[in-house]
């Protein structure tokens, strides 16, 4: 049978997800860019950085547990598909979930919070760069961590619709990620000359 019939886009729902799934990173890189920029963030809360980045920690999450409640109000409106209601899609769906949530949670023990939420941009910056699990295995654990949970609890439900969704969602973070990581990688470029050209002046001195 066609695709059209088991992905019903008349459902606000479905609509609503996209919508929430491309505002998300949209969101926090405008947010945090604004912080780098203008320390916006840091002069709500009296000048105090870490607490600017907590809040924009909670918020962050927040968001997600919203677009979270949303995606699977989006699968409960849509048409099922018998094949993907096989015992074999049943168990790749929990190593999907499996797989998505270890990367995800080694990346934010391994990162902390303010390296998770991008402490980076309010000068909280990680002492070197994280190299171990999961970031061994691949550069965005956490952007792929979270897109093979969406299609995990898609194919769980056995919804195509949820797999379409799921190709929205790694769509968004590609885009996030394009700016992201060039700019992030700039931040910390920035902190080692300034460290380089403080040695040198150290040098000078004696």
């Amino acid at each position: 049978m066609p695709l059209a019939d088991y992905v019903d886009i008349s459902q606000p729902s479905f609509w609503l997800t996209v919508g929430s799934v491309a505002f998300n990173p949209t969101f926090w890189n405008i947010a945090a860019r604004s912080e780098y920029h203008n320390k916006t963030i840091t002069r709500l809360f009296g000048g105090n950085a870490r607490n600017g980045c907590y809040a924009l920690a909670v918020t962050i999450f927040s968001l997600g547990i919203v677009r979270d409640y949303i995606y699977h109000t989006a699968l409960s409106a849509q048409p099922t598909s018998p094949l993907l209601l096989s015992a074999p899609t049943k168990l790749l769906s929990l190593a999907l979930l499996a797989t998505g949530n270890t990367l995800v949670l080694t990346s934010m023990y391994a990162l902390g919070v303010t390296g998770t939420y991008l402490g980076d941009y309010f000068g909280i910056l990680m002492s070197e760069r994280v190299t171990s699990f999961p970031f061994n295995v691949c550069d965005a654990p956490m952007y792929v961590g979270s897109t093979l949970s969406f299609l995990g609890t898609a194919l769980w439900y056995g919804k195509p619709a949820g797999v379409v969704l799921t190709g929205v969602v790694w769509a968004a973070y590609s885009v996030a990620l394009r700016f992201e990581d060039p700019f992030t990688a700039g931040i910390y470029e920035r902190r080692e000359r300034a460290r380089g050209e403080a040695k040198g002046d150290g040098k000078k001195e004696l």
